[in-house]
């Protein structure tokens, strides 16, 4: 085995545990004399797996019978074009906060759909800031707030959360779900594709409200309404079987490991040795994102030239850590440090920077 470090944005490094029971029971399941992709959706095994995802969810964040977990195929994109199709009538429009190339993309879908309202747009500073919760001005008779609860291109996260009254927020939370708890009663929906912190690529996972069901058009087609899939347990079709049955896992290795309260001690952890490097040798790295919105997942940090940044990438990964070049649209480093990124991983990293600052400093 030559397991690496793995710093990419998504998909993600995994729990080693979580992949080795898969490759261990993959070929034949539990003694099934099959694999579990291979069999039929409507089985008893792999209702257990389905079920047992939801479950976990629901316990891990303290959901009550006012919300359903629902797991949709198309992952997060689907959801921009979902929501406003479900939430946002004729004649209505909903409030946005622009902060970063995901929620950019949302708006645009949902623009398609209906009116929207910007009421925060990061353009000006390059969507490497967020505004205080507060200083929003929203629309008291909006549809819904939506928001992207952390940016993995611009590394920067809402630490808390706009008070809407009785507006619902909708969240998209793929890059920072189950890395904290979260007040759920400010939120309609949390959707989040699975492939940061949750699972492989391949399914959405949505938190929606009961009241949020009941806006549901009647005129929608059958599967971009989510009253279907909350009427069948998300069984309404052939659902996506394999990341499902790996997020199942990973929510019983989150469980194990202290579920959000544990998990959320790991993540400042995680990010403070990093965060802490770059203070360490802050002639040598910037991070470019103020402090009160920096994210826990994503950490994004200048060298003084773009010749150091490639240099960098190229040792750091001759010492097996991989993913740690920015995205393309804005160069630069970025650290990913997901749920399933061990300790031992950003130590590595904080010890690599100090080295190579003093050696090309």
């Amino acid at each position: 085995m030559n397991r690496i470090f793995n710093f990419n944005a998504g998909p993600s490094t995994l729990p080693l545990s979580v992949l080795e029971k898969v490759r261990d029971e993959f070929v034949d399941y539990q003694g099934k004399g099959m694999s579990i992709v291979e069999m039929s959706h409507r089985s008893a095994e792999y209702d257990e797996v389905h079920h047992k995802a939801m479950n976990l969810i629901r316990e891990l964040y303290g959901l009550d019978d006012n919300y359903k977990v629902l797991f949709i195929g198309g992952g997060a994109t689907m959801q921009f074009s979902m929501i406003p199709m479900n939430f946002l009538p004729a004649g209505a429009s909903c409030d946005f906060t622009v902060t970063g190339t995901w929620s950019k993309k949302a708006f645009a879908d949902a623009s398609k759909v209906g009116k929207v309202n910007v009421v925060f747009d990061g353009k000006d500073d390059d969507y490497l800031n967020l505004p205080d919760p507060k200083s929003l001005k929203l629309d008291p008779s909006a549809a819904y707030l939506h928001i992207t609860s952390n940016e993995t291109i611009g590394g920067i996260q809402w630490q808390s959360f706009p008070d809407t009254g009785s507006v619902p927020i909708v969240c998209d939370m793929s890059s920072d779900f189950m890395s904290r708890k979260v007040p759920m009663e400010k939120f309609g929906l949390i959707y989040a594709g699975a492939q940061k912190n949750a699972g492989p690529a391949g399914v959405a996972i949505v938190i929606i409200r009961n009241d949020m069901l009941e806006r549901c058009p009647e005129n929608m087609t059958a599967y971009l309404n989510y009253k279907t899939h909350a009427a069948k347990d998300s069984l309404y079709n052939t659902p996506p079987v394999f990341p499902i049955y790996m997020v199942s896992l990973v929510m019983q290795w989150v469980k194990d490991n202290g579920g959000l309260e544990g998990i959320s001690k790991l993540a400042d952890e995680r990010s403070s040795i990093v965060y802490d490097a770059i203070e360490a040798n802050s002639d040598f790295y910037r991070c470019p994102v103020p402090e009160h919105c920096r994210s826990k997942m994503n950490v994004v940090f200048r060298l003084p030239s773009e010749d150091l940044e490639k240099k960098f990438i190229e040792e750091a990964s001759e010492q097996k850590m991989g993913g740690l070049k920015g995205h393309r649209s804005v160069g630069g480093c970025r650290a990913s440090i997901y749920n399933a990124m061990p300790i031992e991983g950003v130590k590595t990293l904080a010890e690599f920077m100090g080295e190579f600052a003093k050696k090309n400093g």
